[in-house]
């Protein structure tokens, strides 16, 4: 009988073994998925924090333009001649070739 007791302990697996796949899971989605995305919003952020007034920029919505204005969040580009638009700066999405 105290046999069958020991070999049915050995049988149990450990907490640790049966959360481990769900960490290592975790581990994996947090460095191909999460960490990458922080650093391209740091990236952008750095970007639209740099922005000068000559800048060529593209917007979320695939408006080419040259920055004129730059007041707070609000920036004036210049999309044609006498065209002026204002956009916030978190629609600025990259920068654009000149």
């Amino acid at each position: 009988m105290f046999n069958t007791l020991l070999q049915a302990a050995a049988e149990q697996p450990n907490a640790f073994m049966s959360f481990l796949p769900l960490i290592l899971i975790l581990v994996v989605f947090y460095f191909f998925m999460i960490r990458p995305q922080q650093k391209r919003q740091k990236e952008l952020n750095k970007f639209r924090d740099e922005l000068k007034k000559g800048d060529h920029v593209i917007t979320t919505g695939g408006v080419y333009g040259k920055v004129s204005k730059i007041d707070g969040n609000k920036i004036t580009l210049t999309v044609s001649e006498n065209v002026d638009i204002v956009f916030d700066k978190s629609a600025i999405a990259a920068q654009a070739e000149a």
